[in-house]
């Protein structure tokens, strides 16, 4: 049985907390798994929510602030460590390069895995599997940081009605699907869209074209919100969003199910993040995200 599902292994912005560690979040997709901005002890994290590096298929990282990335030397060490026999790809911002190298040499061990570097350049699709496409867009922060998105190819499905009116059943059903028409049936005749489903990850950033390119339609948005609406000016600054913010994109993006995380140590009352959201308008799903959650993807409509 396929899971979609987010497993939350941090959430804290810039420093960890007592009830919160640096970012890590792991998207389960079917049988794989991509780990998006490993921080500091994520390794750990891992452990404590059940992950463990076979899961693990693709690295995405954001960017090279340490709250999203120092987490990627043990990550790559444990990869190697277990021997993972499959190949695992690792996607960063292209001028980041030499952070990447850094940490992934950061101190001696045995290479025993395929580590792909595929490093981004430029807007677009990065990797495209039967399950999804990878794609990135350029955010606005104060070093180069892009966000990624997945999207599933649209597919169909099959009207039990419409096959019966037509007399077409057991193995005639799969002959239709691969075909495209079975005795002067065509498949659009007993059969609908099914729209693919997608997720995007959005952290360090200012409102922007690629914020809104990537949340767009998404039944999942993972997106920082490291501050309260009363510091907008601070995120300003410093290349980040407020919980409005963040809801508002995800109402005009028309998002199933928001996910906020990413908080500044400065606040205290996560429940606050959840309020100033539904005062800007999101009526969705959402999350308030917590180290070690576990946030299914909503249901297909």
């Amino acid at each position: 049985m396929s899971v979609r599902e987010l497993v939350v292994l941090g959430t804290a912005s810039q420093v960890p907390t007592r009830h919160r560690n640096h970012n890590g979040y792991l998207l389960r997709w079917d049988g794989e798994g991509i780990l998006f901005d490993p921080g500091e002890g994520t390794q750990r994290q891992m452990l404590r929510a059940g992950v463990a590096a076979h899961d693990l298929n693709r690295i995405c990282v954001t960017h090279f602030h340490g709250d999203h990335s120092l987490g990627l030397a043990g990550v790559i060490q444990r990869i190697n460590l277990d021997k993972v026999p499959h190949e695992v790809t690792a996607h960063y911002p292209r001028s980041g390069q030499r952070f990447f190298e850094r940490l992934r040499y950061a101190t001696a061990y045995r290479e025993t895995v395929a580590l792909t570097e595929a490093p981004v350049e430029a807007d677009g699709p990065l990797a495209r599997t039967p399950g999804y496409t990878l794609e990135a867009r350029r955010l606005s922060h104060p070093v180069e940081a892009y966000g990624y998105r997945l999207v599933e190819p649209d597919g169909r499905r099959m009207l039990p009605d419409r096959l019966a009116a037509h007399g077409i059943k057991g193995p005639d059903v799969g002959r239709l699907q691969r075909e495209g028409s079975l005795g002067g049936v065509t498949l659009a005749e007993v059969s609908e869209v099914r729209r693919g489903q997608r997720f995007a990850f959005v952290m360090d950033t200012r409102l922007c074209d690629g914020v809104y390119a990537l949340a767009e339609g998404c039944d999942m948005l993972v997106i920082e919100s490291t501050f309260l609406d009363e510091d907008e000016a601070l995120a300003v600054e410093f290349g980040h969003l407020t919980a409005g913010q963040a809801a508002r994109v995800a109402r005009e993006a028309e998002v199933r199910h928001l996910v906020l995380t990413h908080f500044s140590q400065r606040y205290t009352d996560p429940e606050e993040f959840e309020r100033q959201a539904r005062a800007a308008g999101y009526e969705g799903e959402l999350t308030v995200a917590r180290d070690l959650d576990r946030v299914a993807l909503p249901k297909r409509r």
